[in-house]
């Protein structure tokens, strides 16, 4: 088994080394690995159907999670009408097109038409969350619309689950599932909601206060996978669990930290996930069936579209209605989790099972290639897109915010000078203590590590007017500036230093940055070149 996984490793790296180069999403690279490793090493699927698929099946539980961080209940109530009204008649009416095909087209029994029926009407969370984070379109209306879909989309896995099991069991009374399933769903929200409520805070509170970045990031671990098996111990999916954690999370101090330091977890997990997806291709059956397998392809993504193109067209404007139906045109990662179970309890043949795991499999490697060009897509259908007034205003609100990495002495000092010029900022700063007494007195900062680039990328750093580097540390300095250079070279960066001798290593080091030499008495002189920076900044972009 360890060679296996050695060897998988080796052959998913050199897969994308290759396929980045030609801008291939390595979610592909990914899934053609599983392929390889399957067919060419020749290894039948007991080998790795445990220990793989529960490996695989945690990368959709830290997708989750994270997608949880982003929603706080108020924030899910607020959402309402996209994920229970949208999303709820976009299954429900998938599901009943589906059905009827299924039943009358192709003559499937009546549960086989609803198993079906059931898993092609998911889409995949997994591939759209992870481009649509990635590009972030995650907060364009689109991408919003989208993700309250889906979200009801993974909510449905449960009841869809315990259809399998109502239909595979014989003689139990559907009133007795339906409440113990109720019961179930009551305690798991009241466990969590309670942990969240009275234990949460105070104990990552004391977890930060260790200063031990492997203890931070042990206690998250803790809560996304405990979360995860309570709610698979009550009869749920890993991911439910893992996503109420989130949201919970999501109510703290340490959202933005949290998210940061889970990302490499997710990510990898993901791509164990993918190549478990490539290895579930049957070759044979996709040569032999390749003709249905287009044309059931065709078929699903025709009504699946139509279905979300009709529900949004009037409310959201035929631009975005399009942009979401083609975001989720593509069959979903829990689809194959359906017909596994469903064949595994004899609820579906297994031909159809196959040839319907093959065009999911299909319709996932297609999904990249269309959200990553999706906005060329729907120009070429509706025609280019002019912004409205609305959203130049909504744009250019976003260009000319601040960000301060630093809140200590300095960095309070500043934040106090931008709110007396009314500046729009955010500071980012690692120190709990600081951070709680900033919030209380109504301040704009944040707790994370600004070494991270996911928490630049979180206060939307490719949009802002100036960065104030307002820190101590001389090799903290020297790392952020590397760092913002990646991450945002075009940046307008200032950093306080305190010897000229710094200033001068510093400026050879980043000879774009403003780098100025002082203490507090510098602080107002930081805040006025920023903001001019940021008014010139304005003005070039005016221009």
């Amino acid at each position: 088994m360890l060679e296996i996984i050695v060897l998988t490793i080796f052959i998913a790296t050199m897969v994308n080394l290759v396929l980045t180069r030609f801008h291939i999403p390595t979610i592909i690279g990914y899934i053609a690995t599983g392929a390889i490793i399957t067919y060419f090493f020749q290894l039948s699927s007991a080998t790795h159907s445990k220990e793989l698929e529960t490996i695989a099946e945690f990368g959709i539980v830290f997708l989750m999670f994270t997608i949880g961080l982003e929603f706080s209940i108020k924030h899910l109530i607020e959402m309402r009408k996209e994920v229970f009204l949208y999303g709820g008649l976009q299954v429900g009416l998938s599901m009943f097109i589906f059905y009827l095909i299924g039943f009358y087209h192709f003559d499937m029994l009546v549960k086989e038409s609803i198993i079906v029926a059931a898993a092609l009407s998911l889409s995949s969370t997994a591939i759209v969350l992870k481009i649509l984070n990635s590009n972030r379109d995650i907060e364009k209306e689109y991408g919003k619309r989208s993700l309250g879909i889906l979200i009801f989309q993974d909510i449905m896995v449960v009841p869809i689950l315990l259809m399998i099991s109502i239909f595979s069991t014989e003689g139990v009374s559907l009133g007795s599932v339906l409440l113990t399933t109720l019961t179930d769903a009551i305690i798991l929200f009241l466990l969590l909601w309670g942990f969240g409520k009275y234990i949460l805070d105070p104990f990552l509170s004391e977890v930060v206060k260790s200063n031990l970045d492997e203890i931070f990031i042990g206690s998250i671990l803790f809560l996304v996978i405990g979360s995860s098996i309570l709610a698979h111990n009550l009869g749920f999916s890993y991911s439910l669990g893992a996503f109420i954690a989130g949201m919970i999370i999501s109510e703290t101090h340490y959202k933005h930290q949290v998210e940061a330091d889970l990302i490499p977890f997710r990510d990898l997990l993901l791509g164990v996930f993918f190549i478990s997806v490539g290895m579930q291709i049957d070759f044979s059956i996709v040569v032999d069936k390749f003709g249905m397998i287009l044309s059931l392809l065709l078929l699903f993504t025709v009504v699946k579209m139509s279905v979300i193109f009709t529900l949004l067209y009037r409310k959201a404007g035929k631009r975005v209605a399009l942009k979401t139906s083609l975001a989720l045109f593509q069959l979903g990662e829990f689809g194959l989790v359906i017909f596994g179970l469903a064949n595994a309890n004899n609820l579906i043949e297994p031909t159809i099972s196959q040839i319907l795991t093959a065009t999911i499999i299909l319709s996932m490697i297609l999904t990249p290639f269309v959200l990553r060009k999706i906005s060329s897509i729907s120009d070429l259908i509706l025609g280019d897109e002019l912004p409205t007034d609305c959203q130049l205003i909504k744009q250019s609100r976003f260009k000319d915010h601040i960000i301060v990495l630093g809140y200590g002495r300095l960095g309070r000092k500043i934040c106090n000078n931008l709110d007396s010029c009314s500046a729009e900022y955010i500071a980012i700063e690692s120190n709990y203590h600081n951070v709680k007494e900033a919030q209380k007195e109504g301040k704009s900062v944040i707790f994370g590590n600004a070494g991270k680039r996911s928490i630049l990328e979180s206060v939307n750093i490719h949009q802002a007017a100036s960065v104030i580097i307002a820190m101590e540390n001389s090799e903290r300095l020297h790392l952020i500036g590397d760092i913002l250079l990646k991450v945002a070279p075009e940046a307008k960066v200032i950093i306080k230093v305190n010897k000229f001798q710094e200033r001068d290593l510093l400026q050879e080091e980043f000879p774009t940055y403003e780098i100025v030499v002082g203490v507090e008495q510098i602080a107002q002189g930081m805040v006025d070149a920023m903001m001019q920076c940021s008014i010139d900044h304005i003005y070039t972009d005016q221009d």
